[in-house]
């Protein structure tokens, strides 16, 4: 008989990053209470790694969808594949040059240079390690990726980033 009903663990499991993140900061601020300076500096920094840690758990956990789509997402040296029942392939992420967010917020849509399109299930498994491939796009802004992703009535297609020289391109023709 489990010690821990499974509800909770999974979601202490679910919080995890959170909750070591606030837990670091906790003890920064215990020590605090040393003397000198250099401690205290010391302390201080303590406590802002464990709120930066928080902070980016809070952003993977809202990045994280329940649910089970189909199919398999796998980085590996900085190329995305997904194995799905009907389809995949695989995009390079140094090839990227555009990320959407299709089906009405149910699939990410990855363009590559040579017009490679990957569409991905958000919730399918492994997806949640799209996050930190994500962070690595050049002008990403995750605030605005994270709110597409919450939004309560999403539109059929958004345009979530566009590489910065096909931005700028993309402007010239408007």
């Amino acid at each position: 008989m489990p010690l821990i009903r499974p509800e909770i663990v999974a979601t202490l499991s679910r919080w995890s990053e959170v909750l070591t993140g606030l837990g670091v900061a906790a003890f920064g601020l215990w020590a605090l209470q040393a003397r000198g300076a250099f401690f205290q500096g010391l302390a201080g920094l303590v406590i802002l790694t464990g709120i930066a840690l928080a902070v980016i758990g809070w952003r993977r956990m809202r990045f994280h969808r329940d649910g089970a789509a189909p199919g398999v997402v796998q980085i590996i040296e900085g190329q995305i594949s997904y194995f799905g029942p009907t389809d995949g392939g695989f995009v390079a992420l140094g090839d990227l040059v555009e990320l959407h967010l299709v089906d009405k917020g149910a699939s990410w849509l990855l363009i590559a240079q040579d017009s490679t399109r990957l569409e991905i299930p958000v919730a399918a498994a492994g997806a949640d390690a799209l996050f930190d491939a994500f962070t690595r796009l050049p002008d990403l802004r995750m605030q605005a990726l994270l709110d597409a992703l919450d939004a309560p009535d999403p539109p059929p297609a958004r345009a979530i980033w566009l590489h910065p020289s096909r931005r700028a391109a993309h402007l010239r023709l408007h």
